[in-house]
Formats: structure tokens, sequence, C-alpha cells
């Protein structure tokens, strides 16, 4: 028996999305199973991978993990029928071939002869064999200029009345010939006299097109060129990096004009005659190197098309089968596009089968730069592995609907690399090759226009749903952290700050907020925005840090995530507000003056006191500390450890300091160990330091231990369960 068949989402020659077909093995036909679990499961699935687990059914998809409920599984996975699909794969078979390409021309005339100047000849040689990075890219080259030609046409149909014309489709074709190792192109569109082969085939550099928009300008009719992709005159001449020989057959739109054939070997000459039988329009035949055969293979073909020019604006055949059935979405109005074509497109550009887009970006604008972009967040959210992976952003650069970089490097900033999708503009400014932009200045600018335009995008959607956005960032704020971080501009860091969800003091638990609303609450003269670092709200809420803000109903926002210090440290400052950590308060804000009740001798230390126990404490602690004072900010603990910049130092631990010696950290941190002299546990070691000076230290160590832990340097706890333990022991010794 046939095993059953694996079900995935392509395109169809014509356009249509459906679900093509493999054979499954009969490991894999666990599959079937999946789609009748009850729908209160969840699935995940993983390509050739299947197994069970407590009675759930996991399927592994092979580049990828990505949860899906089943309630959408009818959605997102097809389960359309072995017998069905066969169907539709038949009908795509049956569909008539369509192709214009034939060979009826016939060279009739006499050849005439025509050198190449001297420095066209060498500009010939550097363009066939130095220009272009990657030979493939002569078919981007040729489609372009046959595209070109239709719009030519096509402009010409709309503006001269009188034109007399074939009323032929505007296409493309394309032809492999494996056993004649040949390459053909022709395309419907405005074809060649005689003149015009010598001027723009015989001439290195000059391109129609671009004269073509010149004349566009003169009339006024700029806007009706905005598909002429052609600039340089240079990428007919890429046929000869792939071919020992070059014919082109081509026949004027005008009425009765004759046709020609031009052919060439790029050695310095070429020939031009007049033929019977051409098509209007133009026709191109590459007669490949040896080592280029690859060229006459249909599916090596088809991948460069749809690599590059799969959005070019007229269709294009290949071997009779339509090829580029992907619309350019992002040249359509947002209102005309569904959220299916969105699905579907997102799906094609991005090669995931299976997900949606999160949210869609759609811009435009005109000025001061033209940009046409579409860009996506996926739903799935990505990994840490996809994280830590420091890589441009997927975002396909394109010039016209033509490919000029599949990964633009400077179009989007590395920290936006979870979008995806496609910009395009016609001032792009490239390289002879089309291939390597130019004028870095302007390019910043396309990125700059284009960053401001995400980040207000971003913007929006956290203010109309909160939920959803407070949702969206539990996946993707470390982007947005990172972006903080690795920005020089000011201005657009705060930009980027507005996106940060905290929790906060002022809000119930599991709420986060962002710094514009704390903003908004602070108390009236307030001039700066406090954060606390905490491993959770638990703790933040009992750290003897939080003490003074909290007396003064003071809101604090809650950093959970361990570099939200170095984030917060490199935005300094938001709004004109100064970002302080309510750790270093204890050391840039002065004490507040003890109160009558404070002072009373009964319940505090007399200065000397304080001042005789503080010495104690700095010999008894030795290098551990670099001085001990008293504070009157602390009123539920007794003492807490402070540093000019307690964040930096916890990084600076967990990486310089990393391979130091416990001893050697301390000292080179220069810690400030900081007393309240009215809590009961300082008034005890006063008393005991000259009573019983050997447990006065065990209290004094434990004390300092556990002011290192709530200042979150000491990495392992563990290190002071030792302590505790004596201390313990030495109690219970007077029972």
């Amino acid at each position: 028996m046939a095993a059953p068949l694996r079900h995935a989402c392509r395109v169809t020659p014509t356009g249509k999305f459906i679900n093509s077909a493999v054979r499954l093995t009969a490991a894999q036909q666990n599959i079937k199973r999946c789609l009748c679990v009850s729908s209160h499961n969840n699935y995940v699935f993983n390509r050739h991978m299947f197994s069970s687990t407590n009675g759930r059914r996991s399927c592994r998809l092979e580049s990828e993990k990505f949860r899906i409920n089943s309630d959408k599984l009818s959605r997102v996975y097809s389960t359309t029928t072995s017998d069905t699909v066969e169907e539709e794969e038949a009908q795509e078979e049956d569909e008539p071939l369509h192709t214009i390409i034939t060979e009826s021309e016939s060279v009739t005339g006499s050849n005439d002869k025509h050198n190449f100047q001297a420095e066209t000849t060498q500009l010939l040689e550097i363009v066939a064999k130095s220009l272009y990075s990657d030979s493939e890219v002569f078919i981007r080259e040729v489609i372009s200029n046959a595209s070109d030609a239709l719009e030519k046409l096509r402009y010409l149909r709309l503006t001269q009345t009188d034109l007399v014309d074939s009323g032929m489709p505007l296409e493309i074709h394309l032809q492999t010939n494996r056993e004649k190792n040949t390459f053909v192109i022709q395309d419907t569109g405005i074809g060649l006299t005689k003149e015009d082969m010598i001027n723009n085939l015989g001439t290195i550099a000059r391109s129609g097109s671009k004269e073509f928009m010149k004349e566009l300008q003169e009339k006024g009719a700029a806007n009706q060129g905005d598909s002429i992709i052609g600039q340089f005159g240079v990428g007919f001449y890429s046929t000869f990096m792939v071919g020992d020989s070059v014919e082109v057959f081509s026949r004027s739109h005008d009425t009765g004009a004759p046709g020609y054939h031009w052919s060439s070997t790029g050695a310095g000459s070429y020939e031009i005659a007049e033929a019977d039988g051409v098509q209007q329009g133009t026709k191109v035949i590459v007669h490949l190197k040896d080592s280029c055969r690859q060229f006459s293979d249909d599916d090596n073909i088809k991948g460069i098309i749809t690599k590059y020019s799969n959005f070019v604006g007229v269709p294009i055949y290949l071997n009779g089968k339509r090829v580029n059935t992907v619309e350019a979405l992002w040249m359509k109005d947002a209102k005309d596009i569904t959220t299916v074509e969105h699905d579907q497109f997102f799906r094609y550009i991005s090669n995931s089968a299976y997900d949606v887009p999160r949210y869609t970006l759609q811009y435009k604008t005109d000025a001061p730069i033209n940009i046409r972009c579409l860009l996506y967040v996926p739903s799935r959210e990505p990994s840490l592995f996809e994280f830590s992976r420091h890589e441009h952003a997927p975002v396909s650069l394109y010039s016209r609907k033509v490919l000029i970089q599949p990964k633009a490097e400077k179009i989007l900033p590395v920290w936006l690399r979870f979008m995806t999708g496609v910009v395009d503009s016609e001032d792009i400014p490239l390289n002879l090759s089309r291939e390597l932009l130019q004028d870095s200045a302007l390019l910043t600018k396309i990125s700059s226009v284009l960053v401001a335009r995400i980040l207000k995008f971003f913007q929006d959607k956290s203010k109309k749903d909160k939920a959803s956005y407070a949702d969206f960032f539990k996946g993707y704020g470390l982007y947005f952290r990172e972006g903080v971080v690795s920005t020089p501009e000011q201005s657009v860091r705060e930009d980027i700050a507005k996106l940060l969800r905290f929790e906060s003091s002022a809000e119930p638990a599991g709420t986060v907020t962002g710094i514009t609303d704390y903003c908004e609450r602070m108390r009236p003269g307030q001039r700066n925005i406090y954060y606390l670092t905490a491993p959770s709200r638990q703790v933040a809420e009992a750290s003897p840090y939080l003490e003074a803000l909290k007396q003064n109903d003071v809101e604090v926002l809650y950093c959970f995530e361990p570099y939200d210090d170095l984030v917060l440290m490199q935005l300094q400052e938001f709004d004109r507000k100064k970002i302080t950590s309510v750790e270093n308060m204890a050391v840039e804000s002065p004490d507040k003056p003890a109160d009558d009740k404070t002072a009373s001798a009964d319940v505090t230390l007399s200065p000397s006191d304080c001042e005789d126990l503080t010495k104690w404490m700095e010999t008894t602690l030795g290098s551990k500390v670099n001085s001990v004072k008293t504070t009157t900010r602390l009123a539920a603990h007794p003492a807490v450890v402070t540093l000019p910049n307690m964040g930096a130092a916890r990084h600076w631990l967990k990486t310089a300091l990393k391979n130091e010696a416990e001893d050697n950290k301390y000292k080179m941190l220069e810690l400030s160990f900081k007393i309240n002299p009215g809590h009961p546990l300082i008034r005890k070691i006063h008393d005991l330091k000259t009573r019983e000076p050997e447990l006065a230290k065990m209290v004094l160590e434990q004390m300092y231990g556990t002011a290192m832990i709530n200042a979150g340097i000491v990495e392992d706890p563990r290190s002071v369960l030792g302590n505790v333990n004596e201390l313990m022991t030495k109690i219970l010794e007077k029972y």
C-alpha cells in the first residue's frame, strides 16, 4: 500500500495557495491522529519526528518549534485528503502551457559589422568579468530590461491615441534548453530599431531607459515612469558573463518596422542584419558557456527569478508556466489588502509554513525620501538562541520591485532583527552592478525614517491595547532593551524606552507600566525616576533600599531582569528627568535630620557610641569594607551596603572580577557599610562588643552577609549559611 501524503502549503503557477503532498513513511502516519485529539490539548509540531506523551501526540516541524492550539489546528495544518491533493496537482499539471517563443526568425539581410570602440571593449570585459559578484544576476538584469521595454509600450498605449498596436499582452517569456545549452528571454514590449541597436546595444553605459525617463521629465510626466528599472545601461552586457555569444532578435512597435538580428561574442565587434519572422518586442538568446550549463536548467532559473524578480509588474513565464505569482503587496493601498493576503505573503517572505503575523506595518512616503515598506512581527515568540544571533533584520531591499539585497544591512538596526518584510525605494543609491549601496548619508536617512515610523507604530499599539502589548513585550522585550543599549542617539533611546515595561510599586503585582505613565503619575516637584533591581517583587518590596521612598509614598519601578540595570544606566535620563537607582540614593542623597523620637537616648546610640561602634566595625570587617557610617534613612533594617553605582558593580563582579578571590573583589569595590543606630540589633552589638566580643563579631559578620545579599552582590547566598549555623550554636550555648 502506498504511504499516505504529507501536506504542505505552496503556491501554484497560477497564484493559488494549495496544499501539495509528498508520501509519508509509516512512522509519520501518526499525524492524522493529532487531528482527532480533544480541543483543550496543545501540540508541538516537528516534521519527521512523532512521539506520544501522556496521550498527546507531538509532531516536530523541521526548522522551528511553535505551539498551536488545537481549535486552530484545522486552519493551520491542512486536513485535505490524499485524493483531493492529487486532484489539485492533476489540475495544475493539466493547465495549458503558454509561450510565445518560437524559432520562426531567420536572417535575410547581409551582416553589417560594427566595432566597439577600444575603451568600450575594455569596459565590456570589466562588465563581463568583474562588475557582478554572482553570475546569476544576469537573469535579474535581462528581466529588468524586458520589463522596461513593456513599461515603455504601456506608456505609449496610454498617451498616443493614434498608436497602431498589435494588442499583444505585456509579458516576459523565458526558455531553457539543456541539449542546446541555451537561455532565451523574449518580451512583447516596445522593440528595437536598427538605430536603437547601435545606440543601446553597441554602446556600453548608454541607458535607453534613462533616456526615456528624461523625456518623460521634460514632458512633465515623470510619474508615468515609476516602473522603469534601468539606470546605467550595462545590464544587457551581463549576459557575456555566462555566454560565449549572444543573439538578439527585435522588431519595433512602429507599424511596418522590419525585424533585425544583432549578434556578438563580446570580443570587440557586433553584427546587425535584417531578419524575417521576428515578433514585436525583443528576444535575447544566450549561448551558454560550458561552465555555465546550470542556467539551462529550468529549476535553477525558477529559483533565481523567485529570488530577484518575483515582484516585477508583468507576468513572467518559464517554459510556458507562470513563475511570478506572488503580488507585491507593499505597492498596494493598505485598505485593499486582506488579512488572508497578509498571512500568505508573510509566510512567503519568512519561509514559515504555519506562522501568521502578530503585527503588520505598512508604510509609504514620498518626502523627504521615496519609501514603500511592508513589515511584519511574527506571532511565534523568538527563542533565546534566535535572540543571541546578532544578524541583520531579514528585511529584503527592493528598488522598483527588483531585489537589491535579500538582507539589507543598513536599512534597519540589528536590534530590530525580529522584524521581517520588504523595503522598496526608488531613491536607493546603487552602484553600477545594482548589488551594492552607495551614499551612506542617504541610507542613514532612510534607516532613521523607518526606525522612527516603527517606534511610533509600537507606541500606538501599546496605547490602544495595553494587555496585548504587554503579552508581546514578554517575548520581544529583550530586543527593545538591546536597542536602548546599542543606540547612540539619546532622543532615539528615549523613544525606544517608551516601549519598555516594568512592574511598579504603585500597581498591583503582575501589572506592568511604562516610563511615560510613570512620569504622568510623578508627585509635584519630583525630578527623578526611581527604579529598584531585584529578582522578584517580594524581594523588591522587602528591600532596605526602598524604605525611605516607601515612607514618602514615592513610586518605584521594579526591574526583575538582571540586565535592566545596564539598560537604565545607559538611558540615564528620560524627558529631562534623571533615572536613579534607589540603591544609589543612600550614597547620593544626604541623610534626613533625626527627629526628637529618633534622637532619644532610649532608642538610639549617642554620637560618641556611634563613633566608637563604627571604628570597631571597620577593624572587625577589615578589607571587606572601605568605611562604616551611620544613616537615618533606615527604619526596619539594621544596615545596608552602598556603592556609588550598585548596578555597574554587580555587572563588574560577574564579568571583570569573576575569577577574583572574594576578599579581592570587595576590596576593589570599596564598599561602604551603613548602620541604623536606632535599630535594636545595632544597639545590642554595641553592648556585646565589650562583654562578649566573639559573639558580637559573629553577629556583625552575619549582618554584613545579609546586607550583601540584599545588595545582590553575593552570587551564591550559600556562602553565608556557615556563619548562620555557627551563630546559632554560639547563642544556644547559653541555654
